[in-house]
């Protein structure tokens, strides 16, 4: 069995509550008082098992130990909210294969695709402050993406956060992963044919998803990893997040990627050229804290009007449905909104993102009305954890057990292993070469 490891709370309210008092009033923003801020997100911030009402963290705990002895898993983290509150942190494995550093609830990782909602969100927030419009053409603040017909003068922001810009998916992935440059990428894709006009179907990017960090940077004039920590992981208290190769390299405790075989990957920059389609990174902690706020729970940083703006349904997936067809008992509809995906699961809305880039996998799921949810990550090309949020969420809806995780089914009924098939092709990978 690997090594398994609890949240210092001590250490992190300490670093939360350093990161709040420091935080600087955003320009044309009402502020709170800072100490009444500060004491609020503090409390987000710890770790309350009053707040424990529907998850059997006792039960959850042992599949999660159980799936750690699977041969693919390298290190995990997991977090859980329940009733707005972070009610479970922890780590799983170790950070290297073979070293014995044990990953912990501080232990940094790779958000790969679930930095599109960082991105959609910080747009949301700046279109709130009126900024940017999000029914204008995307050419109006992102004068490097260019698409077939000249169809950036008519494909809007919310095209793009939403991706329906009538490219084929993931267009020019496989030219960015050769090391072209992404800003180029974008001025080429215009050479393209169009797939149907923008606005009207559906298909997954990458290069031209990362226009709306062109846009941020546009608009704040800083750097978009200056402008994301500026707008929203200092006043949310995420101490441990970052869009960079650097960031994470610099992380006291910090996860190296590892093939489905446990083989150590070296570390690529990649997707970080491209940081608002898969650059984020951040402990586990932080993660709950940011799915806290999607939920509502930080309404002086997010208040309803983003939230509703960016998690709403605006196009349907039924790929979607496809793709997660063993799971079809439960998800009835599948839509994707700015930056985050929605379904209908077992008659209840739920919000979430999958990511994947070579070496790293995520996932964030939660309930926006009943305010919990689950956030993962780990280190390893498998998707052998995908089935975790559906527990969790069967869990909160007191529904029938079922095994998603598939930890006693043999590998040729494995969804695990029929999604791995697909990895290379999914909608939420951002690494196409697995």
């Amino acid at each position: 069995m690997k090594t398994a490891s609890k949240v210092g709370l001590g250490a992190f309210v300490l670093l939360t509550g350093a990161s709040l008092l420091a935080m600087r009033p955003h320009d044309g923003q009402q502020e709170q008082p800072r100490a009444e801020i500060a004491g609020a997100q503090l409390k987000l911030a710890s770790l309350s098992t009053a707040s424990r009402r529907d998850i059997d963290y006792r039960l959850l705990d042992a599949r999660l130990q159980q799936l750690m002895d699977k041969p693919a898993m390298v290190g995990l983290a997991v977090g859980i909210v329940e009733n707005g509150r972070i009610t479970f942190l922890k780590g799983y494995g170790e950070t290297v294969e073979g070293s014995g550093d044990p990953v912990t609830p501080e232990t940094v990782f790779r958000w790969a695709s679930c930095s599109k909602g960082v991105a959609a969100t910080m747009v949301a927030k700046l279109a709130e402050e009126g900024k940017i419009d999000l029914n204008a053409p995307v050419a109006n603040y992102a004068p490097n993406l260019k698409l077939p017909n000249g169809n950036e003068r008519m494909a809007t922001v919310g095209d793009l956060l939403s991706h329906r810009l009538g490219l084929y998916r993931n267009a020019y992935d496989n030219k960015l992963e050769e090391g072209q440059d992404p800003n180029f990428l974008r001025t080429q894709l215009g050479q393209l044919n169009a797939v149907c006009a923008p606005g009207t179907c559906w298909d997954y990017q990458n290069v031209a998803y990362d226009a709306s960090s062109v846009m941020v940077s546009r608009i704040t004039d800083m750097p978009y990893e200056q402008a994301v920590k500026r707008y929203l992981f200092n006043p949310i208290g995420m101490t441990s997040g970052s869009v960079s190769l650097a960031g994470i390299e610099s992380s006291r405790s910090w996860a190296r990627p590892h093939s489905a075989g446990r083989r150590p990957w070296p570390m690529s920059d990649t997707y970080y050229k491209v940081p608002a389609a898969g650059g984020v990174n951040s402990n586990i902690k932080d993660m709950a804290l940011w799915m806290e706020a999607q939920m509502g729970e930080m309404p002086g940083v997010l208040d309803a009007r983003v939230l509703d703006t960016i998690h709403a349904p605006h196009v349907k997936t039924p790929t979607e449905r496809a793709r997660l067809r063993k799971f079809l008992e439960r998800v009835k509809e599948a839509w994707y909104g700015y930056g985050w995906r929605n379904y209908n699961y077992a008659g209840h809305r739920i919000v979430g993102h999958r990511g994947g880039i070579k070496g790293y996998r995520s996932l964030i799921l939660f309930d926006p009305e009943k305010k919990s949810g689950v956030v993962a990550l780990w280190n390893s090309d498998t998707w052998k954890p995908g089935g975790l949020e559906f527990e969790v969420m069967d869990m909160i809806y007191h529904l029938p057990f079922r095994d998603w995780m598939e930890l006693d089914t043999s590998p040729a009924q494995s969804i695990a292993a029929a999604e791995e098939e697909e990895t290379s092709d999914n909608g939420d990978s951002a690494e196409r070469g697995r």
